[in-house]
């Protein structure tokens, strides 16, 4: 499949990533956390197309997290998929909501997330536990997708990947894959 299939909206600054990527491991850097997941969706587009693997360094720890970068049509084809379990954490700004093919994991409020903030923050620890649990019912599901509302912090999305571990080096998934928004061709400027 040709590149540009993947990136809708070719500037000269994606062009001149693509080239220094091609085919090579990229560790992903969380410079300001102000950062949204929306605002860098060109540059995951290119690094998904481009890039031999990709890591996402967390904002607070001296570590990283391979991903497999999937774009709203990858991660429906993925739901698509004839196999037990499809964990996802889909995070909000009220907290993380576990869902699997066969529904979502109540939390304290039904209608609520299934791990709510707690005191303002991620609740980290709890989405560990609850995902062990999760792991421990879907024995066979070695993947995770992490659906960040598209309004997220980037710093934040390495945050909560941080619960998808039980200790270093001893991640609950062989894989984790990160859904970006699709980015949108750039409109010229006399289109409204």
């Amino acid at each position: 499949m040709d590149t540009q299939s993947f990136v809708p909206s070719r500037t000269r600054d994606a062009d001149r990533l693509a080239e220094r990527v091609r085919g090579r491991d990229v560790l992903l850097t969380v410079g300001d956390p102000d950062t949204f997941l929306a605002q860098v969706s060109d540059t995951l587009a290119v690094l998904r197309a481009q890039g031999a693997s990709v890591w996402l360094r967390h904002p607070d720890a001296p570590v990283a997290y391979r991903l497999v970068l999937r774009d709203e049509e990858g991660f429906r084809e993925w739901l698509a998929e004839v196999a037990p379990g499809k964990l996802r954490i889909i995070q909000r700004a009220d907290g993380f909501e576990l869902a699997t093919s066969v529904g979502k994991l109540p939390g304290p409020d039904r209608n609520g997330p299934s791990v709510p903030v707690r005191a303002g923050r991620q609740d980290i620890a709890t989405l560990r536990r609850e995902l062990s649990r999760l792991k421990g019912r879907f024995t066979t599901s070695e993947d995770l997708c992490l659906v960040p509302s598209f309004g997220t912090e980037l710093a934040q999305v390495a945050r909560a990947l941080g619960g998808t571990y039980v200790a270093p080096g001893d991640g609950l998934f062989d894989t984790l894959c990160l859904v970006y928004p699709t980015p949108r061709p750039a409109r010229d400027a006399g289109t409204p």
